[in-house]
């Protein structure tokens, strides 16, 4: 079963006497542990397709089928448990609360969800780690560089070990050496198993993906799969 399933998903938004037809009839299939970049040009309609994949907005009509379930019809109080728990979010500018740490900032979506301290407090930790900052815990985001920034919201996204992590433009704010480190993470996260999708203009970051679709004017009009990269499991 796919992780994620849509079939002829479509949202569109009226703007004075037209309609902008943002993503339209667009049918994916995205397994477990793939890599895949959504890219197209400014106004192809990718980042509302990752909106409606988050579940951050509804279709207008269509399906979609998260880990096998339904999630189209379900009320916003199910659905914001599922984005909660389920999927991490990764955004262009890293939105870290300026007067928490770097680990208060990553165990945030765990206070969300619940979870006891003593265990919000070691998994945050390990998160930290992962991205290569547990010695940067305790720092506040101002004491953090730029790539910095955006590893500690890497971390919050990956904290509730979420089924999948969409990235809108991770690097876009980023230099050209601190892009190809992040990226260098996020093919890391994909070796251990991670399901990841970003979406992006830039053929640079496209090209770091084990799948690539393109969007031009809300519809996919084209899917490949990068030869040079294998998934995870065939991965020496």
């Amino acid at each position: 079963m796919p992780l994620v399933q849509t079939v002829g998903i479509s949202k569109h938004y009226p703007s004075g006497k037209t309609i902008i037809r943002a993503v339209s009839n667009v049918s994916l299939s995205i397994e477990r542990g793939e890599f895949i970049a959504i890219r197209g040009r400014s106004g192809s309609g990718k980042s509302t397709l990752m909106n409606l994949l988050g579940l951050l907005e509804r279709p207008d009509c269509g399906e979609y089928a998260l880990d096998g379930r339904e999630v189209v019809k379900l009320n916003e109080d199910i659905r914001a448990s599922i984005r909660s728990q389920d999927i991490g979010f990764i955004f262009q500018i890293p939105a870290l609360l300026p007067r928490a740490t770097a680990l208060e900032n990553v165990e945030l979506p765990l206070v969300y969800t619940g979870t006891r301290h003593r265990e919000r407090r070691r998994r945050a930790e390990r998160a930290l780690d992962r991205v290569g900052l547990a010695d940067r815990s305790h720092h506040w985001p101002n004491q953090l560089s730029g790539g910095e920034q955006q590893r500690v919201v890497i971390a919050r996204a990956m904290v509730n070990d979420p089924a999948l992590i969409l990235a809108d433009e991770p690097t876009g704010a980023l230099d050209s050496r601190t892009s190809d480190e992040i990226l260098s993470l996020f093919e890391d996260l994909h070796r251990d198993g991670r399901t990841i999708v970003v979406v992006t203009h830039a053929a640079e970051v496209a090209d770091r993906a084990q799948r690539r679709i393109t969007l031009h004017d809300g519809r996919i009009i084209e899917d490949d799969t990068a030869s040079k990269t294998r998934a995870p499991d065939s991965v020496p």
